[in-house]
């Protein structure tokens, strides 16, 4: 499994409303049903309203090639144009918690 973190950020609540059209039309949802799409969703920090997260998870990197290459891309590059987005983000691959386990609580 293969996770990215995208960071949205704008200004004057442009990030928010990204995502709020990203669910609203029905591009998140296309995503979602992609072949080896794990998990795609929206988070809000807190303490920074003008970023949104997408944690965006795929079975492997030919499901990320493949997403790359799909309609739904020029999609979600015209809406982040369209409200002036800027990205960073963080690549994580699945591994066991390992030591890390016994801090979560189930």
């Amino acid at each position: 499994m293969i996770t990215v973190n995208l960071y949205y950020r704008g200004e004057n609540g442009n990030a928010r409303r990204f995502a709020e059209e990203m669910e609203a039309s029905g591009i998140a949802d296309a995503i979602r049903a992609e072949e080896g799409n794990l998990r795609y969703e929206y988070f809000q920090p807190l303490n920074d309203l003008e970023t949104v997260l997408l944690i965006d998870s795929w079975r492997d990197q030919a499901a990320i090639d493949a997403h790359h290459e799909s309609p739904m891309m020029r999609e979600l590059a015209a809406l982040r144009e369209k409200y002036d987005l800027h990205m960073t983000a963080e690549r994580f691959t699945g591994e066991d918690l390992g030591a890390d386990a016994r801090f979560i609580r189930k």
